[in-house]
């Protein structure tokens, strides 16, 4: 039996890492792999590696109601269900099979478990729910009620023209859509009509406070996100629409209600716990999941886009604080600014970006991931461009990493049969000591930054060290020491360098983990996935051992690459269209 208040006495570690959920009427693009799916399943693979695989968890899944599916099933005259059944499986495929992205578990909103749990959960809330009617926005030409994000206008507060009904993406402004200037239908760009109806709200006002009080007391929230955050409670927060007039979403569990559908927002929120609860279903620990949302010793990471702040940091905590259980509120709530494509917005109907199941037939995907990870748009909207691409492959992947790690290696076998030589402490000089101490301090460093949501920041911790270790090897000359017979100088220079190389493997594994694989083959050292993060920083290859076969890691990308690639894209983009689901083409 499951004892939850023995569970909050406990100091139990737990990890939980989750993604924004993708909404599966497109394939998603780069920029949305970097805002989400791909920056959490980097920290939950280092996560594994600090904390132990059995105490991390990573979730994520498929939303696919509201109307923008409800519309093309219409007009194909299928049941929304084909399509998205189609879309979730196609999507899934390409983050398990093709980017290797590791999720536990990664779902969907049309789950059993998921409706189940939503419309429990929301009845726990009636507390806080009242009902009242509002003007919702009705289009007479398509024929349908208008979600919020389905009506764009001006916004009132900056005058931004192309500001959704429920939020401004210039000035980040929660909205609704009667209080756009100019509204107009997103689908069809007529003014929409605004009907009265009767809907359920989740006052969160009631919340103000709190929000506020949490928000400002966590030491661990990023400032851009806690700063987004209190912006919006200064002004007072207002009561909420939980029901839609939509058919194609859960079913709104309010007596009253059985005509109305749940918000997606407000439903997809709560699939990061019905997540959970899921997959321990499935592995017969029905109760377990409970270690995840309710111990003292949780630490949770959301990795999200700048554009769902409002909802992971007003309206998540305030439905958990609203439930009447000691749910753990979100710990790291992990937002990047926007990734442009060239210079501009990703858009399919114009052609600009790269998709996911397109980038794979350009480039390897892990050279992807550590491309993506060094353009992470941590501070502010961050340009991706092919030329900055070629650069990142072919010097920091190749150059500073790749020809370190063949040089050491290769001099290891060239000067002692692949044999780790002895190491002598009583022998070191001051360049020796200053690489030790960073091979001491670097997994800290890195792991610190990591936890705080800042991914490529690390990166630059791990290339720095990894510049260091070349300046290193370079200052030390090894064919200098090997012909002048300093052999004890040499065995030290060898002995750490291939200890900076396990170090270096280690710190590369949560960006491309088949490459670092490839590290640990040559080092003859066992299953990266089984390592701990903490051993980067300890000389642990010792005296003896033998290394493995040494291979060269990354090749760079052709001289011809970016002049090309434009056109590639354009080729293979015709066959990968015809190859989509009948949603997503």
């Amino acid at each position: 039996m499951f004892n939850k208040d023995l569970l909050l006495t406990q100091n139990i570690m737990k990890v939980l890492v989750t993604s924004a959920w993708p909404y599966v009427n497109s394939v998603p693009h780069l920029g949305n792999l970097i805002g989400s799916i791909l920056s959490a399943d980097v920290f939950a693979r280092y996560a594994r590696l600090k904390y132990g695989k059995e105490n991390v968890l990573f979730v994520s899944g498929s939303d696919e109601h509201g109307t923008p599916i409800e519309i093309e099933a219409i007009k194909r005259k299928v049941n929304p269900k084909e399509l998205t059944d189609q879309a979730h499986e196609y999507d899934k495929h390409l983050f398990l099979n093709v980017w290797k992205i590791s999720f536990d578990n990664y779902t969907r909103t049309e789950s059993e478990t998921h409706k189940k749990f939503v419309r429990e959960f929301l009845l726990k809330l009636t507390k806080y729910v009242k009902v009242s009617e509002d003007e919702i926005p009705f289009c007479e030409y398509d024929k349908l009620y208008l979600p919020d994000r389905f009506v764009k206008g001006t916004c009132p507060y900056c005058g931004f023209e192309d500001a959704r009904g429920d939020q401004c993406d210039n000035c980040g402004k929660l909205l609704t859509p009667s209080l756009l200037v100019n509204p107009k239908c997103s689908i069809c760009g007529k003014a929409p009509i605004f009907k009265k109806s009767k809907h359920w709200f989740f006052d969160l006002s009631e919340f103000n406070e709190k929000i506020r009080s949490w928000i400002s007391s966590s030491n661990e929230m990023p400032d851009n996100v806690k700063s987004v955050a209190l912006g919006w409670v200064s002004e007072g927060l207002k009561p909420r629409s939980i029901t839609r007039d939509n058919k194609w979403g859960i079913p709104a569990p309010f007596i009253g209600a059985e005509d109305k559908s749940i918000y997606v927002w407000f439903e997809a929120l709560l699939g990061y716990i019905s997540a959970v609860i899921e997959y321990f279903e499935k592995k017969g620990e029905v109760e377990k999941w409970k270690e995840y949302w309710f111990s003292n010793g949780i630490k949770s990471y959301y990795f999200i886009g700048k554009d769902n702040i409002p909802f992971h940091v007003v309206i998540l905590p305030a439905m958990l604080m609203a439930s009447g259980e000691e749910y753990h509120l979100p710990d790291v709530i992990a937002a990047t600014e926007y990734l442009l494509y060239e210079g501009q917005k990703f858009s399919k109907s114009r052609k600009i970006g790269v998709w996911i199941d397109e980038a794979p037939e350009l480039m390897d995907v892990e050279y992807w991931r550590f491309v993506l990870i060094r353009l992470r748009p941590e501070e502010k909207d961050t340009n991706f461009t092919w030329r900055e691409t070629v650069r990142i492959v072919n010097t920091e992947l190749n150059d500073d990493i790749g020809n370190y790690v063949n040089r050491i290696l290769s001099m290891l076998n060239r000067y002692y049969n692949g044999i780790v030589p002895e190491f002598r402490s009583d022998a070191l000089d001051d360049n020796d000591k200053k690489i030790i101490s960073l091979i001491n301090e670097i997994p800290k460093i890195v792991g610190d930054l990591f936890e705080k949501g800042k991914l490529k920041a690390g990166t630059e911790e791990m290339l720095r060290f990894v510049r260091e270790c070349n300046a290193y090897l370079n200052l030390k000359a090894p064919w200098d020491l090997y012909k002048a017979g300093k052999e004890v100088e040499l065995n030290n220079t060898l002995y750490i360098g291939v200890n900076s190389v396990k170090t270096i493997a280690i710190l590369l594994y949560p960006l491309m983990p088949s490459h670092a694989q490839e590290i640990y083959d040559m080092l003859n050292m066992g299953n990266i996935e089984n390592e701990k993060w903490d051993i980067a920083s300890k000389l642990s290859i010792n005296y003896g051992h033998k290394i493995g076969k040494v291979k060269v890691l990354f090749k760079k990308l052709e001289p011809e690459f970016e002049s090309k690639i434009k056109d590639k894209l354009e080729k293979i983009r015709k066959d990968i269209e015809k190859m989509r689901p009948t949603l997503l083409k």
